[in-house]
């Protein structure tokens, strides 16, 4: 398995590039949030790889960081969905937010990816809620907490868990508060919309 590629980026043609590893050029396909990413053609590069062996051929597809190459490989383990699929989800949105939309399970927000449809959306949500990692949960309760300051957001999210709320409930609750909101008025602001819920 080739895990990671460092060399020089030859040549952009989205979503291919080329990068040029001591006189050995590797086509690499990267979901658009990396090429974006992307240094300009002739300067050093590397990339997180994930390499898929099929009988046609070998492709490999690299990524910027190590949470968007384990989403792409989380992605790939659910039934009918291929690496282009993955791909496509990976350049809709970044690995954040998809976290968040599994979180909220959200299948709107899926299904603005091109060649999702609302049923894909919906497997891919329920089949993702424990597959990504603990990380990416913990950022989407940050960025559900509309930026609240990380350690607030994390310690605001615990105490709606602890009292029995679940961890959808937890973040739509979380969604209007402040950034400078203080642990115990973001608790008291959350509890208050979940009672209205109720």
């Amino acid at each position: 398995m080739i895990a990671r590629i460092t060399g020089v980026l030859v040549e952009k043609n989205p979503p291919s590039i080329t990068v040029d590893v001591q006189g050995l050029g590797y086509e690499i396909d990267v979901p658009m949030s990396t090429f974006y990413n992307l240094p300009a053609a002739g300067e050093k590069v590397s990339l997180h790889t994930h390499l898929i062996v099929r009988e046609d051929g070998h492709f490999l597809y690299g990524f910027a960081s190590q949470d968007e190459r384990s989403a792409f490989r989380q992605l790939l383990k659910i039934s009918g969905i291929g690496a282009r699929t993955a791909l496509a989800v990976l350049s809709g949105m970044s690995v954040t937010e998809l976290a968040q939309a599994v979180t909220l399970q959200e299948a709107g927000r899926l299904t603005k990816v091109p060649g999702i449809g609302k049923k894909t959306a919906e497997r891919l949500l329920l089949e993702l809620r424990d597959r990504l990692p603990k990380t990416l949960a913990t950022a989407s309760a940050r960025v559900g907490a509309g930026d609240t300051a990380p350690d607030a957001a994390s310690d605001i999210m615990n105490a709606l868990l602890a009292l029995g709320y679940n961890e959808r409930e937890a973040l739509s609750a979380m969604q209007g508060l402040t950034p400078e909101v203080s642990v115990s008025d973001g608790i008291r602001a959350a509890l208050k919309l979940l009672s209205k819920g109720g």
